[in-house]
């Protein structure tokens, strides 16, 4: 992929509120969601649409951050005090993943998939319900 060219970090796992996948298309070197709307697609800057499901899920985690940290420093087996606040440090900069670089965004996307993880969004690209499997609260 050209350099250039901006990125949906959430490019198949997008769908309109009938179920539809949002397909990405480039228009001037930025990328977009597609969402298709009857016969039409209506065409929402992948940008718009990241940041809003960004924003949620660090909303989700912040919410409960003791449990989610809790669970990686099991899962990681390091209970110490720089682990704890290197954990603490990501939740607060999650928001970095829309910086170009920073993760891969196919590994991302890859992970994120597997775990059924799926975004609704109007036509107007607002989303309207984040599926996030294994999280209480699924909005």
């Amino acid at each position: 992929m050209n350099a250039t060219l901006s990125q949906a970090l959430f490019a198949d796992l997008v769908f309109n509120e009938e179920g539809e996948g949002a397909k990405v298309v480039y228009i001037g070197g930025e990328a977009h969601y597609a969402v298709p709307d009857g016969d039409f697609l209506r065409h929402v800057e992948a940008s718009y649409v990241d940041r809003q499901i960004v924003e949620q899920i660090q909303e989700r985690t912040v919410a409960m951050s003791d449990l989610v940290i809790e669970g990686i420093i099991q899962m990681l087996g390091q209970e110490d005090l720089f682990t704890r606040a290197s954990i603490e440090h990501a939740i607060r900069n999650m928001d970095r993943i829309l910086e170009p670089g920073v993760v891969d965004v196919d590994e991302f996307r890859t992970a994120l998939w597997m775990t059924g993880f799926r975004v609704t969004v109007n036509v107007h690209g607002e989303v309207v319900h984040l599926e996030m499997p294994g999280w209480e609260g699924n909005e």
